[in-house]
């Protein structure tokens, strides 16, 4: 193998991995547990939050990310727009505003199982 040869793989594996490391983590699907809030404190994004609005907390999705939450235990539906950081609660993936939460039924249990998919 000549040294162009080497050095053109050693560039395409670097491209590689460079690609690979800055694809979203996050755009699988996923499933876990959710909980819901209702502060009026400014979210992460720095709005304030609206316990009226269809808005969610989530650790890594971007900020304006279109969210649909499923309640895992009866099929009830909601999209989201990500604008806030959590939930930081282990074991949790997903914090709903008080209206997304009573959207999918979620609001006298407090938390739920849910299933979530990027649609946008």
């Amino acid at each position: 193998m000549t040294f162009n040869k080497r050095i053109t793989l050693a560039a395409v594996a670097i491209a590689s991995m460079s690609f690979i490391a800055n694809a979203p983590a996050h755009a699988a699907p996923g499933c876990g547990h959710a909980s819901w809030y209702a502060l009026g404190s400014k979210t992460a994004s720095g709005e304030r939050m609206n316990p009226s609005k269809l808005t969610a907390a989530h650790k890594s999705l971007s900020f304006g990310t279109q969210v649909k939450v499923t309640n895992k235990r009866n099929g009830k539906s909601v999209v989201v727009r990500i604008n806030d950081r959590g939930p930081f609660t282990r074991g949790r993936v997903i914090d709903l505003s008080k209206a997304a939460a009573q959207n999918i039924g979620m609001i006298s249990s407090g938390t739920a199982q849910v299933c979530y998919e990027i649609i946008g």
